[in-house]
């Protein structure tokens, strides 16, 4: 809390912070909890989010709420239906076209989709999907390792950049 703010008259908008997903039933379906609640966490983030602050850049680096959550689309894209990203920079930068409502719909569109690659996955040791020419396709349980990592990392950016935003904080 900034020096000189009493907590009394912090009238910032809170949402409760909920714990981790409980085990699942086995090693994909823990797995797969856990990603599950990072994707919901940053995807909060996002909604509702005011323009143009959510494409706006909080950072020197150019990150933006609005980019973070595009960049993960495509990384979901590539990792869970073997599509190619092309310029993973461009992945990060939303255009004029996208809005809140489109880049969140897409993203939800993805993530569904990966789940069912994810749920027909009968051996976490297989490759997952490979874009071509890409080289070997690391094993399913590797990309949901990743994933979490990856989804975890820029869902700590996106509690930031929101709360630079809007004051709004929890997940």
């Amino acid at each position: 809390m900034p020096a000189g703010r009493n907590r009394t008259q912090d009238t910032r908008p809170r949402t409760k912070d909920t714990g981790p997903p409980p085990a699942g039933a086995d090693e994909k379906a823990t797995l797969r909890g856990f990603l599950d609640y990072l994707r919901d966490s940053i995807a909060d983030k996002v909604a509702g989010a005011p323009e143009p602050q959510v494409r706006t850049a909080g950072v020197d680096s150019g990150t933006n709420l609005l980019g973070l959550l595009k960049h993960l689309t495509y990384v979901e894209r590539f990792y869970f239906l073997g599509e190619d990203a092309g310029d993973w920079r461009a992945t990060m930068r939303p255009s004029a076209r996208d809005t809140v409502d489109s880049v969140l719909a897409g993203y939800r569109d993805t993530v569904e989709r990966a789940n069912q690659v994810i749920d027909a996955c009968p051996d976490l040791t297989l490759a997952a999907p490979r874009a071509p020419h890409r080289g070997p396709a690391p094993s399913m349980r590797w990309v949901l390792v990743h994933m979490i990592e990856e989804t975890g990392r820029h869902a700590g950016h996106a509690d930031i950049l929101r709360e630079q935003i809007d004051g709004s904080t929890g997940r």
